[in-house]
């Protein structure tokens, strides 16, 4: 006998739905790179992006912790695709930079990502997309903290 989902909620379903999109993503990346997470595949093509982030920032945009970011950017050292160096000025901090592997890899994902996108999408229009959107920043938005 299955349970039946906690509160079946609209909010449940965008959850279910976020994991399924995710489940997704990484089968269709395994077909094409077997040793990447969905996750070290989004660290990638943010600092290919935004190469200057700080990792604090970095964390922030793939929605992850501390230190899930460090463990995912020393994987993706340890499998050559990103490079560290020392910070100039600070010992704390180090710069990354995307290798030529780590570049070929985003160039050998980007097929699949626009294909993981386009088969989430089906079906949807342009009106449906741009109200799906709206509604989700607004539901965003009651669940920020107010800014100053």
């Amino acid at each position: 006998m299955q349970p039946d989902p906690p509160q079946p909620t609209v909010l449940y379903t965008l959850e279910q739905t976020i994991k399924a999109y995710r489940r997704l993503c990484q089968q269709n990346i395994d077909q094409v790179i077997t040793d990447l997470t969905v996750d070290q595949g989004l660290t990638l093509m943010v600092l290919s992006n935004y190469p200057a982030l700080s990792q604090q920032r970095l964390a922030e945009l793939v929605f992850k912790d501390k230190a899930s970011i460090t463990r995912i950017i020393e994987l993706l050292v340890q499998k050559g695709l990103l490079a560290r160096a020392a910070h100039p000025t600070d010992k704390r901090k180090s710069d990354l930079r995307i290798t030529d592997g780590g570049r070929q890899t985003l160039a050998r994902l980007s097929p699949t990502i626009q294909l993981n996108q386009q088969t989430a999408l089906q079906g949807l229009s342009a009106a449906e997309l741009a109200q799906f959107d709206a509604t989700l920043r607004k539901i965003l938005a009651n669940c920020s903290p107010a800014q100053p």
